[in-house]
């Protein structure tokens, strides 16, 4: 598990950096993908899985975001982390989660009503 206390800009070596960029892209990704893999057990009728998926993508999503708040707390706005094409991605990643997280809710919750 990776050590969230550590992240600092200054004291992060490259390879560290990447591996938390990673992080955040793989718990961004997991989180995007149970949130549509909830959206198909709803298109089947099945709300109670598609609940528990859910819950799962806001744990994923929850990890990264902490990640993020991390690395925005190390830089504190002086422009000390090194921003990298991966971490650009990584944001990426990030913020299209986030939406479509929210996007699938709304469907779930219209499924549901009209099942």
């Amino acid at each position: 598990m990776l050590d969230l206390d550590s992240i600092v800009a200054e004291e992060t070596e490259e390879n560290d950096l990447e591996e938390v960029v990673m992080g955040l892209i793989i718990n961004s990704g997991q989180a995007r993908s149970l949130a549509y893999a909830a959206l198909k057990q709803a298109k089947q009728g099945d709300f109670v899985a598609a609940k528990t998926m859910m819950d799962q993508s806001r744990t994923a999503l929850n990890e990264a975001h902490l990640v993020q708040t991390k690395l925005i707390e190390g830089d504190q706005g002086e422009g000390k982390m090194k921003v990298s094409l991966v971490l650009v991605h990584a944001q990426d990643h990030l913020m299209t989660s986030m939406l479509a997280r929210e996007l699938v809710a709304e469907l779930i919750e219209l499924h549901e009503k009209m099942h």
